[in-house]
């Protein structure tokens, strides 16, 4: 068996074709109930955030779990394999951990460094196991990369003055604007996203923060917590119409801000110019507003090359944090490559003293005559001598368990023992 992980990400598709692979947080149940019955696939972790949707998979036979997941997608997006098929990557054992790691580390984010994903990855690991969609398997390895990400972020600087994207979005609105001082700010959304906008606009120097959010309940209990007002969907035409800047990160599947909507409230504003910065994935404007007079659109193409300008500073960081993703995987693969190996210690172990008994049993006739002290020793004696005679082998057995040496030595203690 091999971990696969199968996938696409903001490097290797344009925006639309990744927000239309996004998994909804709703539907991953369902698709990895779908991917767990499925022939090829024992089990199944689906990471999908605003820079990735990845499979992460137990594969009973490599090709047929990549074929399973493929149909998996097709079936959940209601796309055909070949829109999106020659953007997957495929990963497999050691390069599909690594990767996992490197995701968990922040280095494969828009924002490198930034540390949602982090929690994004412990999300998606902890749903599978209540599907009891993950198991041992893909436990020992999300648990593992959880560490990593810990790890990276406390031994190098790789999240030090790093933005997230929450924060990165207000960023980019300063510097479109050149400041926030006395402005009027709409966030769309109240999640995890719009609370980390909210959260970095304290003290930015807006005039008034506005919050809506699908569930009304959420806007308010942000809004009171962290200082705005707020309103309801119903409001949004003419909040628009008021406000200088909207920035929006819902979770909603579909366009929350139709071209016509902000047609209505642009017709509104007198000339007035509105900036919108818009990093849901899928996208919560419909991209044509940006034809509207006044309209500055930003997304998270945007975003990206926005991050990039700050990436040069951190480069001696990134490097530190390979190394520690090579250290990482290092270990990892002797741990799991240890664990693969002790059923079969175990069962020669086994073989071993249940033929030590059977013996013991056959010469239980010419025993009968020792004393009960006697008959321990004997005991004692004879495990001794198995355990010494399995000692060495079971030593050679995890020391090159995960190398070619080690599997043929696992083959050739099948062969002999007959295990």
């Amino acid at each position: 068996m091999s971990v696969v992980v199968i996938g696409l990400n903001h490097r290797t598709v344009p925006l639309e074709l990744l927000e239309r692979m996004t998994i909804d947080d709703a539907h991953l149940p369902k698709v990895l109930h779908d991917l767990t019955s499925r022939q090829h696939v024992r089990e199944a972790v689906a990471l999908s955030t605003c820079n990735r949707t990845e499979i992460y998979v137990v594969a009973e036979r490599f090709h047929g779990a990549i074929a399973d997941v493929r149909t998996s997608l097709s079936e959940t997006t209601f796309l055909p394999p070949e829109v999106f098929a020659d953007h997957l990557y495929v990963l497999y054992d050691d390069d599909a951990v690594a990767h996992l790691f490197e995701v968990a580390a922040g280095l494969d984010s828009a924002v490198v460094g930034e540390a949602e994903i982090l929690g994004q990855v412990r999300h998606a690991w902890e749903r599978a196991k209540q599907e009891g969609a993950a198991g041992s398997s893909l436990n020992l390895l999300f648990r593992h990369a959880v560490e990593v990400g810990k790890r990276a972020r406390t031994e190098t600087g790789i999240a030090r003055n790093v933005v997230s994207v929450s924060t990165a979005a207000v960023a980019m609105a300063v510097e479109r604007l050149g400041t926030l001082d006395g402005t009027r700010i709409l966030v769309l959304g109240a999640g995890e996203m719009g609370e980390g906008m909210v959260r970095a606009l304290t003290g930015a120097g807006a005039a008034e923060i506005l919050i809506a959010n699908r569930t009304w309940e959420r806007a308010v209990e942000v809004a009171d917590r962290l200082g705005g007002r707020a309103i309801r969907l119903a409001e949004l035409g003419s909040a628009l119409a008021e406000v200088d800047v909207l920035l929006t990160g819902t979770g909603a599947h579909s366009i929350m801000l139709e071209h016509g909507d902000l047609a209505r409230a642009v017709a509104e504003r007198a000339a007035r110019p509105l900036l919108i910065v818009d990093v849901a994935v899928p996208r919560d404007v419909d991209p044509s507003a940006a034809d509207l007079p006044g309209v500055t659109l930003l997304d998270m193409d945007d975003l990206r090359s926005f991050a990039e300008t700050g990436l040069a500073g951190r480069r001696r960081e990134v490097a530190a944090v390979r190394a520690i993703v090579a250290d990482e995987l290092e270990r990892f693969v002797a741990v799991s490559s240890a664990r693969e190996v002790a059923p079969l210690i175990g069962a020669l172990h086994d073989k071993a003293d249940l033929l030590r008994r059977a013996e013991l049993e056959r010469q239980a006739p010419r025993l009968a005559g020792l004393t009960p002290g006697q008959l321990e020793a004997v005991e004692a004696l004879t495990k001794g001598i198995v355990a010494k005679l399995l000692h060495d082998p079971t030593v050679a057995l995890k020391d090159a368990a995960g190398t070619p040496r080690g599997e043929r030595l696992v083959d050739a203690l099948r062969e002999l023992f007959d295990l």
